[in-house]
């Protein structure tokens, strides 16, 4: 009776002993076919740039953007929404890729709440999904390129392979400074911006140089009495953003130094918005002529990308001269592509605000001529009321300019 009673309670203490494991298994797998789906519109390496492409998205794009680690992809999801309704999240998702500047937003269908998944089951770990095609996704963007090693072939011509992206090689003018790279990004997706930032003595307020953004800089010590100097980012397409700090003792959100013993700012650069005005500083004009200059062909180009980003953009072309004289007009026939070029231009006469708006149509015509809306772009000619600097002084031919002004842009 004693050993019946005994392996009585042996088996009840069993079954207390591995029931809790066994019910903890069930609300898992029940809690995965609950089938959460987030729509996810970014995924970042780093959370610091998670948080800063958060704060984007709710006080830009008045969206109500969350943060959360997936551990298996070690990555830092920001999502908008959450729901057990999967055709509701692909819906969603389809929607900001086609209305927004969130172009690669997709879902992620599973948890990712449950802490680290070393001991999970594959099957409860999630999936990324493509909302246009339905299928899974093997990664997702700004997750690096997975390391493999692949079976040798023989006897089979290889693939051209495009050239890696060469980094500028810095070449040091043996004159004392620091070693900077202006790191200029998109805050929506991380592509690296081509631009330039200027650096100013903020003690003496005049500017310290130039230079080129995502690549090694020198800049010279201010020797100011604060030691304080100013980084501005002043992109075209992007809001301008100023970062101060001290030269010779550098810190902030995101800053640090580089493998090669540069000091990196990150310039995390956010799109135009309505209200926002933004010169176009490299687009260039032939003198008395509404034709633009060669070198003005990237920047125009920005403004074409900008727009065929976010379809929903409608700008105003703002076109300035430097004064109100009376002259010469060189134009375009009607028709012309030759938006660079004097090639076949015709020649007239009138006043300065003409002159300015013909530069505008000219600008409005490219973007026509590249598949840009045109009930998406009205212009406005100034003249020269508006200069920026005296029509007779130094920086007089600065007057001369294109300014976009943002009038919708949801």
């Amino acid at each position: 009776m004693k050993t019946l009673f005994f392996s009585a309670l042996a088996g009840i203490f069993s079954v207390l002993m591995v029931q809790p494991a066994y019910t903890n298994s069930i609300r898992l797998e029940q809690h995965l076919d609950d089938a959460q789906n987030y729509v996810v519109i970014g995924a970042f390496k780093y959370q610091r740039n998670a948080v800063r492409f958060t704060q984007h998205a709710n006080h830009d794009l008045s969206l109500h953007a969350n943060i959360q680690l997936n551990p298996v992809r070690k990555l830092y999801y920001v999502y908008v929404l959450r729901t057990a309704d999967r055709a509701a999240a692909i819906s969603e998702a389809r929607r900001l890729r086609a209305q927004s500047e969130l172009a690669d937003t997709w879902v992620y269908s599973g948890s990712l709440e449950l802490g680290t998944t070393a001991s999970l089951p594959e099957k409860t770990m999630g999936v990324d999904i493509n909302p246009d095609t339905q299928q899974k996704m093997e990664r997702v963007p700004d997750e690096p390129a997975p390391v493999t090693t692949e079976p040798v072939v023989t006897n089979v011509a290889a693939p051209p392979q495009p050239e890696p992206e060469k980094k500028p090689e810095f070449v040091d003018d043996g004159k004392p400074g620091k070693l900077f790279v202006f790191r200029l990004y998109r805050a929506t997706d991380n592509a690296k911006v081509e631009g330039e930032v200027k650096a100013i003595d903020l003690d003496r307020a005049r500017k310290i140089g130039d230079y080129k953004g995502n690549e090694i800089v020198k800049v010279g010590d201010p020797a100011s009495k604060t030691d304080s100097i100013g980084v501005v980012a002043e992109v075209f397409g992007y809001r301008k953003q100023q970062i101060n700090l001290y030269y010779n003792k550098p810190e902030g959100e995101g800053i640090e130094t580089n493998a090669e013993g540069a000091i990196e700012i990150p310039f995390g650069l956010v799109r135009l918005h309505k209200g926002d005005v933004s010169v176009m500083f490299n687009v260039l004009f032939y003198r008395d002529a509404a034709v633009m200059r060669p070198e003005s062909r990237y920047e125009i180009q920005s403004l074409r990308d900008m727009m065929k980003e976010n379809p929903k953009y409608k700008i105003r072309i703002h076109g300035h001269t430097n004064g109100n004289a009376t002259g010469k007009i060189i134009t375009l026939p009607e028709g012309s592509t030759e938006f660079f070029s004097l090639k076949d231009t015709k020649e007239g006469f009138g006043t300065a605000k003409a002159l300015s708006e013909e530069r505008a149509i000219a600008i409005k015509s490219f973007l026509i001529n590249d598949g840009i809306e045109a009930d998406r772009m009205d212009i406005k000619a100034w003249g020269g009321k508006r200069p920026l600097y005296d029509k007779m002084g130094n920086r007089a031919q600065e007057n001369v300019r294109v300014e976009i002004e943002i009038l919708e842009d949801k």
